[in-house]
Parts: structure tokens; sequence; C-alpha cells
């Protein structure tokens, strides 16, 4: 059984519970839920990775390895640095604009509660299901925390629409995501997903050598080339309809700088549009099946019936009959 908590909003004037008959299981995590944020993490750019950060990449030997929760709580923090507030405002503003015209009854963004994905989205049921702390705050639906997204607490075709906002970068298997999330939409169903770009600016300074340029984005993060994306989703049963690039300025931690390079919003998007630094994807759950008509029946020919021509014998009066032989 998943390990997940749930929370309702004291605003509304509705439970919505979870879709299709699903049930949502409390008091079943070890990690209660946190009413408070905590400490307001410093304005600095390394803050993703001094919150978490494994053996393997500069840590002490004996650092324990991070968890799910931890990578969240990094995430978070790390968006509140200069660099993460300007690719969430971009983000905001991208998602405000895709959800905004998408109808049905539950919608579920998987992360954290920033970006708010689904703020402008009018569906009467939103659930956010998040890992590490949980706050609340103002926003309205049902809050389920979640050990794995590799394992969604609901009912096969019970969703309308799922966002993905830097879930797959944090997630152990990305592609069994993604095979949930198939499993959970309905057919039509609509899914947006989100990621910092390789093929970037950003991107690159992620392969230079930590001995010259300190990394930028989150240590635990895992940046997906977008035509793999692509391909799982063919592989699966999405078909991709719109994608979009944003935030061209260069990777830099400082806001002063970044608010410098205004200037290369306009000009990465329309000289280099396939090189910002964060993608947007949409897609749509495709499924083939047979239209039933009903029962058979036969039908009158309408129209004019012809007669063909055939062999006709006439026996002549000045011959008689035909003989045989």
């Amino acid at each position: 059984m998943k390990r997940i908590e749930a929370r309702h909003s004291e605003e509304d004037g509705y439970l919505p519970g979870p879709p299709s008959g699903g049930v949502v299981h409390a008091q079943t995590r070890a990690r209660p839920i946190v009413g408070g944020s905590g400490a307001a993490p410093s304005d600095d750019d390394a803050i993703g990775h001094d919150l978490v950060r494994d053996a393997g990449e500069g840590g002490d030997p004996g650092t324990r390895q991070p968890t799910p929760d931890d990578r969240a709580d990094a995430w978070q923090a790390w968006l509140q640095t200069p660099p993460g507030r300007y690719v969430l405002q971009w983000e905001q503003a991208q998602f405000d604009q895709a959800v905004a015209d998408l109808f049905g009854l539950h919608a579920l963004q998987c992360g954290g509660p920033l970006p708010d994905a689904l703020r402008a989205n009018r569906m009467p049921h939103p659930i956010r299901a998040w890992q590490g702390a949980i706050n609340p705050g103002e926003q309205r639906g049902s809050f389920v925390q979640i050990a794995h997204f590799e394992e969604l607490p609901f009912d096969s075709r019970s969703l309308d629409l799922v966002v993905l906002p830097h879930v797959l970068e944090f997630a152990q298997d990305p592609h069994q995501v993604l095979r949930e999330v198939d499993r959970v939409l309905r057919p039509e169903g609509r899914l947006i997903v989100t990621g910092f770009n390789p093929v970037s600016l950003w991107g690159l300074r992620e392969v230079v050598p930590r001995a010259m340029v300190r990394p930028l984005l989150p240590a635990q993060a895992h940046p997906i080339v977008l035509h793999r994306l692509r391909d799982w989703c063919k592989l699966l049963s999405f078909e991709i309809d719109a994608t979009h690039y944003g935030c061209f300025r260069l990777p830099l931690g400082s806001q002063a700088w970044l608010d410098r390079m205004g200037f290369m919003e306009r000009a990465g998007d329309r000289w280099w549009p396939l090189c910002g630094a964060v993608y947007l994807v949409s897609a749509v759950k495709r499924v083939q099946g047979m239209r039933l008509v009903g029962r058979a029946r036969r039908r009158a020919v309408r129209g004019t019936v012809v007669a063909l021509p055939g062999a006709h014998y006439e026996p002549s009066e000045r011959r008689g009959p035909p003989q045989s032989g």
C-alpha cells in the first residue's frame, strides 16, 4: 500500500475526494504533514546544493543518501534563489495559459506548491500530490503526500489533466512515472511536462568541471533531452501537440546580472528558440478503438432495375424445330 496522507482545504464548500472511487488512506506515512514552511532560505544560488548532497558528489563518505522528500525540499528551496525565481516566473505564466481552457472534473499536479500549475484551471476537483513538507496555504482542492510518483494512488482512467513540473528530473524512474500517468489519464486527457533543457547555455554550464565553475541547477536534478521525452511519449499513447521554450538569459546566479540580460529574451526567442533553458511540453492521450454502429440490417437497393440480355431461342417457321444430332 502506498504511503500517503491527505489534507483537504477548509475554504471549499465541498470535500473533493479522489476520483472514481479512489481511496486516500490517512495515517499511513511516518512523516506527518507540517503546517509551516520553516525558515526562509538565504538568497544564494548554491542553496539547492547545500541542502541535498550525497556521498558521490563531494559530500562526506558517511553522508546518507537523499530521500525523495529531501529532493523535493531542495527543489522548493532552489526556487527561492534568483535563477529559481526567474524560472518560476516564466513557468507560472506558461501554466496559466496552458490550463486556462482545459475542462473536465479532476486535475492532478505532482511535485510541490511552486509553481501553482492549477491556479488558472477551472476544474472542480483539483488534487495536488506533493513530496516533502506540505504547506497548503491558500490553494484550493485536495492535498496528498506521496512517497514515490512511480505509483499513483488513483484509479485507472480517472483524471482529466496531469501536470508534472520538473517531476521527471527528480524521479528515480521517469519512464515509470509516465506509465503511471498514462494509466490514470482518461482518453483525450491532457499531460503537461516542464523540465530543464540540456541543449542550452544552462545545460552547458552543468557539464563544465566543478573546479572551473559551480553548477547552477540543483544537485539532484537530471535534465532529460527533449527528443528522449518525445520517444517515451510515442511509446505510450501520448501525442505531443505543443512545445514551448523559455529562459534565454545567461546562467548567472546574481539577480542584478539577470536583470541586465533582459534583452536576451526577445533575441533568443527569435534567433535560437530551441536553446531555451526550460521547455514545456503539452500532450494528449490518444486511444484507438472500434466504433460500435449497432446491429447490421439488410437495406433494400433503391434504383431502377435493368434486365440484362440473355440467350433466347425462337423456332423458325420455315426450318422447323431444331433436330438433335
